[in-house]
């Protein structure tokens, strides 16, 4: 008998702590839009997905705490070192 062990990524340990959802609408120029779809489909990502990092590392950016937010294994913040 044989274990396969798989690691975790971080983003899979964020998605399953993200489970419950609410939708945030933003209005955008719609060549901006189109831009956005077009460079998040050739990165093999959603623009969902997208739009959620970047709201998690805007918030660790500024060391906002927030209930989801994982403790362990976390990358730290940048903006102190850039001074």
């Amino acid at each position: 008998m044989y274990t396969i062990i798989i690691p975790l990524l971080y983003d899979d340990i964020v998605r399953r702590m993200e489970s419950k959802t609410a939708r945030l609408t933003v209005l955008i120029d719609p060549e901006k839009k189109k831009a956005f779809e077009a460079l998040c489909a050739a990165q093999d990502q959603t623009p969902s997905q997208v739009v959620r990092q970047m709201i998690r590392d805007y918030l660790q950016q500024y060391e906002v705490d927030y209930a989801t937010r994982p403790t362990l294994g976390a990358p730290r913040s940048v903006a102190k070192e850039r001074g």
